[in-house]
């Protein structure tokens, strides 16, 4: 295994076989070995640095009825909130404040949010905080709609595209949402000049080592600017309630694999991390991650947006959650750093 791990650090490649086969069958000692060489190169790109996007979750509505997410559009019990546009500037202010340099918008598919009052939100927050990217993470939209908020100033859009493989993906969605219009949109995306971000969860249902092998073929022919992953968790109040969650073990191994694929990418060690293990976000730093998102989104609704269940820092304050995120970074010899945090992995527009 160790031969393949060097092969994919030199070659950023491996065949489906190969990726199968690591996947499937390597050692703790595998791992370990794949963790440093992971380290080193993200330390050659990126230093011990560590970026910060403040994330802004303005709606929980959703026309989508994602088997596994506990915003689904069938969920009655959840409590729906939309954000309005002041509230999300007061957002972007106080983290602004704080030092942040990059605001993600996320939200459900909400019909609410039009294209013009999305562009109105976008070109606001980027005259009031010229230094500051726009990440985006609104789902499937048109090839217009991407463009009109890109002219308006977003910089980067998030669209993890879950599993490759079209039936593993028909299991996990109902119909019409299908995996080849997920994987058009992010090629619309790349088209239009976005930095692009995608992932897939890790553990989900009916998940195998050759579907996991398809997601890195995926993202080797995309070659994407971010890219995050995360455990499958699963929500008491959906269809995949009494499925086992994703590994630990196996989300960081997928971690440092991307880092040796793609040695610039932007690599989030998420709050999907910290919630199945207190120390999650920091064994993602040290498997090669180098970005973590702390809430902004105001306290009384962070309860709210619970695509799955246990999800920490629901009830932090801003300033708590960076404060807790530099103490725990400074911990394992990294520190946050207040910057845009750009790819170094730009591609021009295709």
């Amino acid at each position: 295994m160790k031969n393949i791990i060097d092969k994919l650090e030199q070659e950023h490649t491996l065949t489906q076989n190969e990726w199968t086969a690591l996947i499937a069958g390597h050692s703790l000692g595998d791992a370990e070995y794949l963790f440093e060489r992971a380290r080193e190169i993200r330390h050659r790109h990126y230093h011990h640095d560590v970026y910060t996007r403040g994330l802004i979750e303005f709606t929980n509505y959703c026309k989508n009825d994602c088997f596994y997410c506990g915003i689904r559009r069938s969920n009655r019990i959840v409590q729906r909130y939309r954000l309005t546009k002041e509230q999300i500037l007061d957002c972007c202010s106080q983290g602004y404040s704080l030092g942040f340099r990059t605001f993600v918008l996320q939200g459900g598919e909400d019909g609410y949010f039009t294209d013009e009052i999305m562009a109105d939100i976008v070109s606001t927050i980027h005259s009031l905080y010229p230094d500051c990217a726009i990440t985006l993470s609104l789902g499937e939209r048109s090839f217009e709609s991407y463009l009109l908020l890109f002219e308006a100033g977003a910089d980067r859009y998030l669209l993890r595209h879950e599993t490759f493989d079209s039936g593993h993906y028909a299991a996990l969605h109902p119909k019409p949402l299908s995996a080849l219009n997920r994987q058009q949109c992010l090629w619309d995306l790349k088209k239009i000049g976005y930095q692009v971000g995608t992932g897939f969860m890790v553990g989900s249902p009916w998940q195998t080592a050759e579907n996991l092998a398809d997601d890195m073929l995926f993202l080797g022919e995309l070659n994407p600017q971010m890219v995050g992953i995360g455990p499958f968790i699963p929500h008491h109040d959906t269809p995949f309630a009494e499925y086992p969650a994703g590994t630990l073990e196996l989300t960081l191994f997928m971690l440092g694999l991307i880092r040796l694929m793609l040695p610039k990418v932007l690599l989030p060690a998420t709050t999907a991390l910290g919630t199945i293990a207190p120390d999650g976000r920091e064994q993602g730093i040290l498997a090669g991650a180098n970005v973590v998102m702390p809430n902004l989104s105001p306290t009384d609704v962070r309860k709210n947006y619970l695509l799955y269940d246990n999800k920490i820092c629901t009830g932090d304050e801003a300033a708590e959650c960076r404060g807790c995120l530099e103490r725990r970074m400074d911990s394992i010899g990294y520190h946050l750093v207040s910057l845009r945090g750009d790819s170094l992995n730009i591609d021009p527009p295709l």
